[in-house]
């Protein structure tokens, strides 16, 4: 350093303080600290910004728009402007939409069908006759000899519980009730017909509807899918609670039905 550089240095030394500070920020190490401060004031004139309608644009940042004040309260604030300011072109990519419908509610909605439609069939042969039935009358015959009597009022009773059980099992409407009312119909099938005949239905034994059994069961444990009507309803989605309600509700009627 030459004479003229110390006696530069001796100088700025005797400077009061307030001079030394107008160097440091009119010198080189302000200037490249000014755009991360200017960043950060911007940041929190956003902030303290007052509330503005949805309809208003606020300040730009960095050339960007910044979303409203009340957006970024619902938005996390502070993760999404430190993102504006290190990338504010950068594109976002939206997760991809979930499916309507899946394969597993068509699945469902192929079992509900199958044994929906089948068991209200059964139903409709004791209760209308049709479908190769025998009508209520000649039902109600078959119940007495198996010790229900008034046999036309508990084949009225079983026909009904097979019919809407099953039309509503089909539909998925009320969908635990439903299968309550076919699982009810099968513990009585299995206690005085089936039981005794073993588990194989080729000799007549329980086979039948020990899978009707399940399958309701199984439904109102997982829900009957979105192409049921009781998607609308906080039931529709299934759950251990509407499993037990079914599998409750069923083993009582059934329990009345054998005590009476």
């Amino acid at each position: 350093m030459g004479e003229c550089g110390r006696i530069a240095a001796r100088e700025n030394d005797r400077r009061p303080d307030a001079i030394r500070r107008e160097n440091f920020l009119s010198g080189p190490r302000a200037a490249a600290l000014w755009p991360s401060v200017h960043s950060v004031l911007k940041v929190l004139k956003v902030f303290n910004a007052p509330e503005r309608p949805d309809n208003q644009l606020c300040e730009l940042l960095d050339g960007q728009p910044v979303p409203f004040r009340s957006a970024l309260r619902r938005r996390a604030p502070v993760n999404y402007l430190t993102q504006r300011l290190r990338s504010p072109t950068a594109p976002t990519v939206d997760a991809p939409a979930r499916a309507a419908v899946s394969a597993g509610d068509c699945g469902l909605l192929l079992i509900r069908l199958t044994f929906g439609l089948l068991m209200a069939g059964h139903g409709a042969q004791k209760l209308f006759g049709i479908f190769g039935g025998d009508g209520l009358t000649a039902t109600g015959k078959g119940f007495a000899a198996l010790g229900y009597r008034p046999g036309k009022v508990y084949a009225a009773m079983g026909g009904g519980s097979e019919f809407l059980g099953g039309i509503g099992f089909a539909l998925g409407l009320f969908t635990p009730l439903a299968a309550a009312a076919l699982i009810g119909v099968m513990i009585n099938a299995m206690a005085t017909v089936s039981g005794a005949h073993g588990l194989w239905d080729t000799q007549g034994g329980v086979e039948y509807s020990v899978c009707i059994t399940v399958t309701a069961l199984a439904v109102a444990a997982i829900g009957p899918g979105k192409l049921a009507v009781d998607r609308l309803f906080p039931w529709g989605k299934g759950g251990w609670a509407e499993a037990a309600l079914a599998l409750f509700l069923g083993g009582t009627g059934a329990a009345i039905v054998l005590i009476l």
